[in-house]
């Protein structure tokens, strides 16, 4: 059996739908949880015969896993530890949305074995907070993250967006300080896309909204730069942390670490093997009570592709890639450092402030 050691659950519930969100989601349901609970269960059960699992990091992400009432988050995470051997389990991280935070739920995460949350405030200004079809208010935020402290959590994430349409740089930097002050372990910060399948890009291609890629870089640079001298270390291109809490299960894909994944939507790599589940909640349920493979999408992993994503993903990080695993691309690694793109730090080398800006179109150029 292939030892796996890191776990991912898609919970594809939320309590609305945003418009820039890309991810497989759906409107809460009330008459399929259980039966996507028992799915998500009855599929680990038939990984285990494959996969030898003691896991080191375990991530609900979504849609929203907070969205889950207290009972079927016990349900589920209950079933989880029944199932698995979570001696050597350092990291088990919850995406939340600040308007599903109760004391109680909290205490009861805690209780039975998460101790890192990943909350999804994006903003903390009203105007941006409805732009972005949250359901939250920035109060509300405030005092989810004090819910969340005052439940033990001493690991916390909050996300944030910029770029969005008629966000200013006054208000970005508000939103930046504001955050500091709160003083979370970790922050995530991403640029607005727009993604296929979401309103916003269709809002896009109407002509009804557009991306200043000059505005965004602004704000990137004033997100490294203050995030740093408020004690930051941004460790990959989005993601910044405190030191000691860089996230774990994060680090493990982008190092190129086997997973597994459970749920609709849900990649895997194992071995050789790289598979997606269908996108479809009820289609998923359906084919894991028939006995049958919710697999939509697999293919090989080949040495090639396993090389290309190990160089991309790890350009992406403050650690780099060995000059060895590049070797043959000397010409371009020559070139690109002369430009102020890349940086060597003894056997590695790394993007600086300048490529970070470039990352994907860099990455393309060792493929």
């Amino acid at each position: 059996m292939t030892a796996v050691r890191h776990l991912y659950v898609h919970i594809p519930f939320c309590p609305k739908v945003c418009p820039y969100c890309s991810f497989y989601k759906e409107a809460s349901d009330r008459n399929k949880t259980q039966a996507f609970l028992d799915a998500v269960l009855a599929e680990l059960d038939r990984r285990l015969h494959q996969i030898a699992c003691r896991p080191e990091t375990i991530f609900f992400g979504g849609g929203t896993p907070s969205a889950l009432t207290v009972k079927q988050l016990e349900y589920l995470l209950t079933g989880l530890g029944k199932r698995l051997d979570l001696s050597e389990l350092k990291e088990w991280t919850l995406e939340m949305n600040p308007a599903t935070v109760s004391l109680e739920k909290a205490q009861m995460l805690q209780a039975l074995g998460i101790n890192r949350v990943s909350m999804g405030v994006q903003s903390w200004d009203p105007t941006m907070l409805e732009r972005l079809g949250r359901v939250h208010s920035a109060k509300q935020a405030e005092r989810s993250f004090e819910l969340l402290r005052k439940a033990g959590f001493t690991n916390l994430n909050l996300d944030f967006i910029f770029g969005v349409p008629g966000q200013s740089a006054s208000i970005w930097e508000q939103t930046l300080q504001k955050t500091i002050q709160l003083n979370p372990e970790h922050i995530s910060a991403y640029c607005l896309t727009y993604e296929e399948d979401t309103e916003y890009f269709r809002r896009f291609q109407r002509g009804e909204l557009s991306a200043n890629v000059q505005q965004d870089a602004v704000f990137y640079e004033t997100t490294m730069a203050t995030l740093e001298t408020a004690g930051y270390r941004q460790y990959e291109i989005s993601n910044y942390a405190k030191p000691g809490r860089e996230c774990l299960h994060n680090l493990a894909y982008w190092f190129g670490s086997d997973y597994l994944g459970l749920g609709p939507s849900a990649f895997s790599t194992v071995g050789r093997r790289r598979w997606q589940n269908v996108p479809d909640t009820g289609r998923y349920i359906a084919l894991i009570e028939s006995n049958a493979e919710p697999v939509s999408f697999e293919e090989e992993m080949t040495p090639e592709l396993r090389l290309f994503e190990r160089i991309a993903f790890g350009l992406r990080t403050s650690t780099g890639i060995r000059l060895s695993t590049v070797a043959q691309k000397e010409k371009e690694i020559a070139a690109l450092r002369l430009e102020g793109y890349l940086e060597e730090i003894e056997d590695r080398v790394r993007l600086t402030s300048k490529g970070r800006m470039v990352a994907d179109s860099i990455a393309e150029l060792f493929v």
